[in-house]
């Protein structure tokens, strides 16, 4: 039978699931964590990404092991969701250029304003749109290296 793994970088908590071919949910795990004001911005490190991932991933291991008595099976599939605000740009080569830059990290006001009323349309601090103008604007020297 087919098991699909997901995976959701929250903003609070990494959670990670596995589900049968029905959705039917099998096992899950979790990892909390918190992210961190430093230089003025919201943010999380990469090796606290990579360690919630596996912690949160062994932990589905167990539960599934814990209910089932066997170790989990080979995955057929995986799915994976993050928060859907901040600031994450990569370069050509997939290396990462600035540090992450939260939801909570409300340093955009002045490019949010300015885009709104371009756009004539509400873009809030937290956009992604928001952070890029304003590393833009504050001609940061990552952005000319902006792949992704």
């Amino acid at each position: 039978m087919s098991k699909f793994l997901g995976i959701e970088f929250g903003s609070t908590r990494i959670k990670a699931v596995v589900i049968d071919r029905k959705g039917k949910p099998l096992a899950s795990g979790g990892y909390d964590w918190e992210n961190r004001f430093e230089n003025g911005v919201w943010t999380y490190h990469t090796q606290d990404v990579w360690r919630g991932l596996q912690k949160s991933v062994s932990a589905l291991a167990e539960d599934y092991y814990s209910k089932y008595g066997t170790p989990l099976p080979k995955i057929s599939g995986l799915g994976i969701s993050a928060m859907m605000h901040g600031y994450l740009v990569l370069d050509k080569n997939n290396v990462q250029l600035a540090k992450f830059r939260t939801w909570r990290s409300t340093i955009t006001e002045e490019a949010a304003s300015l885009l709104t009323k371009a756009f004539k349309f509400n873009i809030p601090q937290r956009w992604s749109i928001a952070h890029l103008y304003r590393a833009i604007q504050g001609k940061e020297a990552h952005v000319r290296d902006i792949g992704f």
